[in-house]
């Protein structure tokens, strides 16, 4: 492929028309980023992932913990080992700043220029529209709460109110874009954690340190308990595949440890801590939940708080949703929709907006978080896998330029648009986390066998990883590979 060639197919760089700056919205998209327009620190990306990670669903899942059987020791265990699994988001998102665009655009080099279009089309909505709702559900059950609390009791109009005004802040922050998340996280998240230490100070003193479970569990039905929740702590950090697009601005210098550090630790501390207050939090409220754990939350703080803590989470969940709509937009762009990344904003929000109203009038937030994380594994565990496999072989060397080249012949076109190994590891990898997945709708044949020990994470992960780079190594995987 001639240079001129690829210049031609080459999107406008940053120096045309592209402005990063937090006053007014980033019409940048998937466009590639120039040297003159890279900037920021490694440790920035600590507090763009510690704002979104200090949520009450770290709450919910943690009292999940303790509701599927296990000791107050044992679910800190699983937190932590769950937790482990940000380094995963650090490894990925060193290939922003190597390639200068999207992830969207860098998983190019796995699937094909044609293949990577369904595979982003599918993970990228299914893991945005979860998140979305998931967020936006706790914020709209804790919003009606209070608003209940003032006698604004409707249970269809009130939800879909603070649904609709959550919806409209998050689309507000992913219009304005990198440089307004990179600005204000930092002051997010030390908000959000004097908030939520301030919740913890009150649950502390509350907690049943002498906490045992009526039937205490062993065997095989521990390790059932074990994995599930281990399922459920690690569905949220495998799920961040778009790390790299938060990173990409960062100059393409910048040490891939700082970046590895500053994600993983950013997503990772204060989510596991504030886990492991969930897990505490489950033997305070143990006898209240069925009415839902926001519900008995609010009930044992005092009246003062309860709206601080209310306003903390709406604030942690524009946090999280204006990052994933903003990084879902550029999704958009990279499968070829004909979409400037603003108006692609708007319609990830209208969707996620659409499906949260869904489930805020059909279900409780408990059911609803434990449910989706876990089957949003079956696609986040084997695409993650992918991902971090392909930086480490290719040793995080992406040209942008070549990312672009959508001409058939070109580097990633590889068979008919195809990579065929990246296609089949996603696919193969996705069956097996689902034949060892445990959930209370679907337990696959391999979890059922062995008394529903959910293997799904592991296995899917391995599963893609060992087959990936097992058929790179073909003729096939070689196609069009350096």
């Amino acid at each position: 492929m001639s240079s001129e060639t690829q210049t031609t197919k080459t999107p406008p760089s940053a120096g045309e028309g592209f402005v990063d700056a937090a006053t007014q919205p980033e019409t940048r998209g998937i466009e590639l980023i120039g040297a003159g327009d890279r900037h920021g620190r490694a440790r920035d990306l600590f507090f763009v992932w510690a704002a979104p990670s200090v949520s009450i669903l770290n709450f919910t899942v943690g009292a999940t913990l303790v509701l599927l059987g296990l000791e107050l020791w044992q679910a800190v265990l699983v937190v932590i080992a769950g937790s482990v699994m940000w380094v995963f988001p650090g490894l990925i998102a060193i290939s922003g700043p190597a390639a200068g665009t999207s992830g969207s655009v860098i998983t190019r080099a796995i699937y094909g220029i044609i293949g990577n279009k369904p595979v982003v089309a599918f993970t990228g909505w299914l893991i945005g529209a979860v998140f979305l709702a998931l967020n936006w559900l706790a914020s709209s059950f804790l919003g009606a709460d209070m608003l209940a609390g003032m006698g604004l009791t409707d249970p269809v109009i009130v939800p879909i109110a603070v649904t609709l005004v959550i919806s409209a802040l998050t689309v507000l922050v992913a219009v304005y874009g990198h440089a307004l998340i990179l600005r204000i996280y930092s002051w997010l998240a030390i908000v959000l954690a004097v908030i939520f230490v301030t919740v913890t100070a009150f649950i502390l003193p509350q907690v049943d340190w002498s906490y045992q479970a009526a039937e205490p569990l062993g065997g095989v039905p521990l390790w059932s308990a074990i994995t599930i929740g281990f399922t459920l702590v690690a569905s949220g950090p495998i799920s961040y595949i778009n790390s790299p697009d938060i990173a990409r601005y960062l100059p393409r210098s910048t040490k891939p440890s700082h970046i590895i550090a500053a994600t993983a630790l950013g997503g990772a501390l204060p989510g596991a801590v504030f886990t492991v207050v969930g897990v505490l939090l489950a033997t305070v409220v143990m006898g209240g939940m069925d009415a839902g754990i926001e519900s008995a939350l609010l009930g044992i703080l005092p009246a003062w708080l309860g709206p601080v803590f209310v306003i903390g989470v709406i604030v942690n969940t524009v946090a999280l949703n204006g990052m994933t709509t903003y990084t879902s937009s550029m999704a958009l762009q990279a499968i070829g929709l004909p979409l400037r990344r603003i108006p692609a904003a708007i319609i990830v929000g209208v969707i996620g907006t659409a499906l949260t109203i869904y489930l805020v009038l059909s279900t409780s937030l408990l059911d609803a978080v434990n449910l989706m994380l876990q089957f949003l594994v079956i696609v986040s565990a084997p695409t993650m896998a992918v991902f971090v496999t392909d930086v480490v072989l290719r040793r995080n060397r992406y040209d942008g330029v070549e990312l672009f080249d959508e001409e058939r012949g070109g580097r990633f076109w590889y068979s008919g648009g195809w990579s065929i190994p990246g296609v089949v590891a996603v696919l193969v990898g996705g069956v097996a986390t689902a034949l060892c997945l445990s959930t209370t709708v679907w337990a696959g044949p391999v979890s059922e066998a062995l008394g529903y020990v959910d293997l799904s994470v592991p296995v899917g992960m391995l599963v893609s990883v060992v087959l990936y780079a097992a058929l790179l190594r073909t003729p096939l995987g070689k196609a069009g590979r350096p």
